[in-house]
C-alpha cells in the first residue's frame, strides 16, 4: 500500500522501524490492540506518498477513508504528528480544522512510536522535541506528556 500510494523506500523503512518500536510498547499493555498498531504504524505516514509538508497526516487519513480502511487506522495516521494537533493549531499550521489528538491507546502509543524514531534510528524524546521546532510550543509540551503517559500506560502493567 506504501509503494502504491508513493512513499518511496526511505519512508516505508521508516514506518517498519516505527512499526517495531510501537509493538514493543504494545507488547507492554495486554489491553492495547496489536493489529491495530501494527497496521496503523505501518500506515502512519502514508500520506507521504503525496507530500512531506506537515499536511501528510489528513491526506494520509483521506486517503485511506476513501480506501475503505477502518476509521481507527485513519485517526492513527490523523494523530500522530507530534503529540497530535488541536483544530486550532491546525488552523494555525494551514491544515484543516481537525482534532487530531490522540486518544485512544493505539493512537498514543504509534504517536509516541513515531516521535522515538528519526529515520530509522531511536531517539530519546528530548531529541524529538528538540527537532520539532516547527511545531507550536504548546504541542512540544503535549509531545512531552504524551511520552510519560505511553510510558506508564505501559509500564505499569509489565
Amino acid at each position: 500500500m506504501l509503494r502504491d500510494a508513493g512513499c518511496s523506500g526511505k519512508v516505508i523503512a521508516h514506518c517498519r522501524a516505527v512499526r517495531d518500536c510501537a509493538l514493543e510498547y504494545a507488547r507492554r499493555n495486554p489491553d492495547a490492540d496489536y493489529t491495530l498498531i501494527e497496521t496503523g504504524s505501518m500506515l502512519h505516514d502514508i500520506g507521504r506518498g503525496t507530500t512531506h509538508s506537515i499536511r501528510h497526516g489528513q491526506i494520509g487519513a483521506d486517503l485511506l477513508r476513501s480506501m475503505g480502511l477502518s476509521e481507527e487506522i485513519a485517526r492513527i495516521v490523523e494523530c500522530h504528528t507530534g503529540a497530535g494537533l488541536t483544530a486550532d493549531e491546525c488552523t494555525l499550521l494551514g491544515l484543516e480544522a481537525r482534532d487530531c489528538i490522540p486518544r485512544t491507546t493505539e493512537e498514543k502509543i504509534v504517536t509516541h512510536a513515531d516521535n522515538l524514531i528519526a529515520g530509522t534510528r531511536r531517539v530519546t524524546i528530548d531529541e524529538s522535541i528538540a527537532s520539532a521546532i516547527h511545531l507550536p510550543r504548546k504541542a512540544r509540551k503535549r509531545m512531552y506528556r504524551l511520552s510519560a503517559d505511553v510510558e506508564l500506560l505501559c509500564n505499569s502493567r509489565a
